[in-house]
């Protein structure tokens, strides 16, 4: 029968899932990348409050690898202040790679 309409809620579903699954994937990628940050951000403060203790740069630099895998930091003087800076380059998939950096500061000969 000409306009009959049987199946095609089936196309429709094939031809949307798709796009959905992408759009959920895209979510989750997202919602790591936030979590990592948060983690890199507490990393970091970590390591700049060990510097600050007189920790040495190899201690805070293994608790930032031990917080977050993958994770390199890098730290300077500035002042009265020593501040770490933590990166990492976040994979989501196998396509997407999101670079992620977080500082902070604390007070050099603190306790």
């Amino acid at each position: 029968m000409l306009g009959d309409d049987r199946g095609s809620v089936a196309a429709e579903l094939a031809v949307a899932l798709p796009a959905a699954l992408v759009a959920v994937a895209f979510g989750i990628g997202a919602l790591a990348a936030a979590a990592t940050q948060v983690s890199l951000q507490d990393a970091a403060a970590d390591a700049a409050r060990l510097l600050g203790r007189g920790e040495s740069a190899a201690r805070a630099a293994g608790s930032v690898a031990d917080a977050v895998r993958g994770a390199s930091s890098a730290s300077r003087t500035e002042g009265d202040l020593v501040c770490v800076t933590a990166s990492l380059d976040m994979r989501i998939g196998r396509l997407i790679t999101v670079p992620l950096s977080a500082s902070s500061c604390a007070l050099a000969g603190g306790l």
